[in-house]
């Protein structure tokens, strides 16, 4: 199982926290989490409930980590094993997470696939989102995997949508001519655009798109 212990900063102040695997206790916070992260409008229907909660911690354990600062769940990320087609990408967030309860998780899978990450308004300065991709990322090379894999929301195209398209406004991101909440951030956390999917997610701020985003494992070797 995972456990890391480092500090974070408030400003100059180091703060202790630690990653490690979530379990059945943590299951009431993290659904408040879920709802202090993902307000309104974004849909209720979406946010983290016992029975998928249940799942993550049984099907993978391994891809159900959360972040305590001083002791207080701040946090949280999910995913599953997915064997993904690049020559057939288009998908669903519904489709590839089994609506968030991961029935389909492949234990035989070449990539980690992100459910979900969220992390409490109230502690997003410590940077624990970067944190817990970063530990994501030690799954995938602790399992052997080739990829890290999820469609990123972006929740600033609405604004530029009559301008542009999908397309344009990731493009336009990527050579800083435009900065967007999540695209920026995954950025720079290593995630690499590979393509633009729409109707990925009922998401009225991204028009229901979302920019499919890898990091690849820098030490696989294929098995074939």
């Amino acid at each position: 199982m995972y456990r890391k212990e480092f500090y974070v900063f408030d400003q100059d102040r180091p703060v202790s926290a630690v990653i490690r695997n979530y379990k059945e206790n943590d299951f009431p916070e993290l659904i408040r989490i879920q709802q202090e992260s993902f307000p309104p409008p974004f849909s209720p229907d979406l946010w983290w409930n016992t029975e998928q909660l249940h799942n993550h911690v049984t099907l993978f354990p391994e891809g159900a980590l959360c972040v305590e600062v001083d002791g207080e769940i701040a946090g949280s990320m999910t995913g599953l094993l997915v064997d993904f087609d690049f020559k057939h990408p288009e998908h669903t967030w519904e489709e590839i997470t089994d609506n968030g309860y991961i029935r389909n998780h492949n234990p035989d899978g070449n990539t980690l696939y992100v459910v979900d990450i969220s992390v409490r308004p109230s502690y997003r300065k410590l940077g624990l989102g970067k944190w817990l991709l970063l530990s994501m990322y030690d799954v995938v090379i602790h399992k052997g995997l080739e990829r890290l894999l999820g469609g990123g929301r972006m929740p600033g195209y609405y604004k530029k949508a009559n301008e542009m398209t999908a397309e344009q406004y990731l493009e336009a991101i990527v050579n800083g001519e435009l900065k967007d909440p999540v695209i920026t951030f995954l950025l720079r956390c290593g995630r690499i655009p590979v393509k633009v999917i729409a109707d990925y997610l009922e998401d009225k701020e991204s028009c229901n798109y979302g920019a499919l985003m890898e990091w690849k494992n820098p030490f696989y070797t294929s098995k074939s």
